[in-house]
């Protein structure tokens, strides 16, 4: 049975956001909020976690899996970034949106995507994932917590841990943080395609595009 944190949706508790990161440390797998909705996390590269995960979503090989990254210095490592990307990455984040940027040389093949060998990359603006990543000191794999055959997120942490109780290893409540995945942003081709609609504002990506243009 997985563990329930109650955690201060404001100002989480220490005590308990070391007790996420060490399960994620062992191995297991966390249901936190984000300031999209609720995502799957696990430990970096932990091959394990990440075929447990693709049977709790039905994920195939071309699923797109996220990197939580606590700045754009740690995306740095793992993508590949051109000055009108990094504008966009810098006018947009933190917040509820995914970017897909080409892997670096030094980013593993299991993170990437198998056929186009890009990366998802998101910096969150919520105090949980932020407090995680500090902790845990490397950024965190995630996946947004949408189950098969459903149209929406799960949002009720009670009812995450109701139905994914002997699917993952600790539930972290932080309150209701909405239905509305990340806006998903394709910034490995050009001009950027929008992949998904979500809570981040498409007006921004649109400004940052007419930015990107300008000379300078």
């Amino acid at each position: 049975m997985s563990r329930y944190l109650k955690l201060h949706p404001v100002t989480p508790q220490a005590r308990l956001i070391r007790i996420a990161v060490d399960i994620v440390r062992g191995g297991g797998i966390i249901a936190y909020p984000t300031d999209s909705c609720y995502a799957l996390g696990w430990r970096l590269g932990d091959a394990r976690a990440i075929e447990r995960v693709r049977r709790i979503r039905r994920a195939d090989r071309h699923h797109h899996f996220t990197v939580v990254c606590a700045d754009l210095a740690e995306v740095g490592r793992f993508a590949r970034i051109e000055t009108w990307q990094f504008r966009m990455l810098r006018s947009c984040l933190p917040g509820p949106y995914t970017f897909l940027l080409k892997a670096t040389r030094e980013t593993p093949r299991r993170l990437q995507h198998e056929r186009r060998r890009t990366i998802g990359v998101r910096i969150p603006d919520h105090p949980v994932p932020r407090l995680l990543l500090k902790e845990l000191g490397e950024p965190l794999m995630s996946s947004t917590l949408l189950l098969p055959d459903e149209p929406t997120p799960l949002t009720s942490a009670q009812e995450i841990q109701r139905r994914l109780e002997n699917e993952i290893d600790a539930v972290l409540d932080g309150g209701d943080c909405g239905v509305e995945p990340t806006t998903v942003v394709d910034l490995s081709v050009t001009p950027p395609v929008v992949i998904r609609a979500g809570r981040g504002p498409l007006a921004a990506i649109t400004a940052s595009r007419s930015a990107s243009d300008r000379p300078g």
